[in-house]
């Protein structure tokens, strides 16, 4: 493997003399977040690959067994939003935000097969890298989450899309509490389609590299799905999914028209129902502005199509970016670690709809959208 940093490359023949390139994110101790470097990097490789004829396709995978990816580095845009007034632009984070739903874009529209080992944690951005997958892979340690409603943002990378795509009611669940679910839970959720031993990653890269893939885009996706499904026969993942079981319970404590009656079912619910009380607990810890804006999100984003997704979520991205909310949430969670945060509203209810518009609307210093072309 070439060592590029916080990305590292490796093209591996096919039997029939084309390229698969393993990509692997290499930031091991941080949990493989996202970083503008690997994004960047992994636009570039993207674009370059999706014109190459001789390449069938990418595995992407995370250094380490703990993690695929656990989500962006909001530190780093902490640091930069510190800087500026409230309301005034970050270029560093809005850049950031840019960059990174278009990466998710053209992974999702991507021709050829991409197969992500998504061992360990992914969270937040990750689980945006693994949704856009084509072949999603979970092991017996994958554990998903979109938690950012403590950080005062929202969930985003596409959860509009992906979240508005599981069945009933569960993508807002998982939305406004963040909890995590299991390799197998992701399964019927759409953000997995083969459960394969975590033991087994060289393996499948082996039987991947040694087949032959054919010289079209469905070839090549036929080629990937069987190689995955075969190991998912032979080295399944063990275990019953626990999530779709109380689907009926999330149905009834999401049946409700504000975001705010959602939270208020959920804290009733849980005095009685112990599988309910982490979903309760983690809606203390959310941000009021996170909670109405998500569901205004999710509510309003159920028929968009995806450039319209990525563009409404950037939106509201640079309006986290510019608001008090983002900054603190990652103050008191990541720096200074007090989980004591300060925010502009301390209920849901008392959230302005002026506020929530403000974050769907782009700023006035952007003439044309930056995903315009989407």
């Amino acid at each position: 493997m070439s060592d590029q940093n916080v990305l590292l490359i490796q093209e591996l023949p096919t039997a029939d003399g084309q390229r698969l390139m393993r990509v692997r994110l290499n930031l091991e101790k941080a949990l493989n977040a996202l970083n503008q470097d690997m994004i960047d990097q992994l636009q570039v490789a993207l674009d370059r690959w999706s014109g190459e004829d001789d390449v069938a396709g990418i595995f992407l995978e995370g250094a380490g067994e703990k993690a695929f990816c656990a989500g962006g580095d909001v530190v780093s845009l902490y640091k930069a939003m510190i800087q500026q007034d409230l309301g005034q632009p970050v270029e560093v984070a809005e850049r950031f935000f840019n960059t990174e739903y278009r990466l998710d874009h053209d992974l999702t529209v991507f021709p050829k097969p991409v197969i992500a080992w998504g061992t360990g944690y992914a969270m937040g951005g990750g689980v945006g890298l693994m949704a856009a997958c084509s072949h999603k892979v979970v092991t017996e340690t994958s554990r998903m989450a979109m938690p950012e409603m403590p950080l005062g943002l929202f969930p985003d990378v596409g959860g509009t899309w992906f979240l508005n795509r599981m069945p009933g009611r569960i993508g807002y669940f998982l939305g406004i509490t963040g909890i995590q679910v299991s390799g197998v839970d992701m399964m019927p959720l759409g953000l997995a389609d083969y459960g394969i031993q975590s033991a087994q990653r060289e393996a499948v890269v082996e039987a991947l590299a040694g087949a032959r893939w054919g010289g079209s885009d469905a070839e090549r996706h036929e080629t990937a799905s069987q190689v995955l499904a075969g190991f998912g026969r032979s080295h399944s993942v063990d275990g019953e999914g626990e999530l779709m079981t109380h689907f009926h319970q999330i149905h009834a404590v999401t049946d409700h028209a504000t975001p705010s009656a959602v939270a208020e079912a959920i804290q009733q619910a849980a005095e009685t129902d112990e599988w309910l009380k982490p979903a309760a607990k983690a809606l203390t810890r959310a941000c009021p502005v996170s909670v109405a804006i998500f569901d205004r999100q999710y509510r309003s984003g159920r028929f968009l199509n995806l450039g319209e997704v990525f563009r409404m979520e950037l939106a509201m991205a640079i309006g986290c970016s510019r608001h008090a909310d983002f900054r603190e949430g990652v103050r008191a969670l990541l720096v200074d670690k007090d989980r004591k945060p300060q925010w502009s509203y301390s209920r849901i209810e008392d959230v302005p709809e002026s506020v929530i518009d403000a974050h769907f609307t782009m700023p006035a210093d952007y003439p044309e959208h930056p995903l315009a072309d989407l």
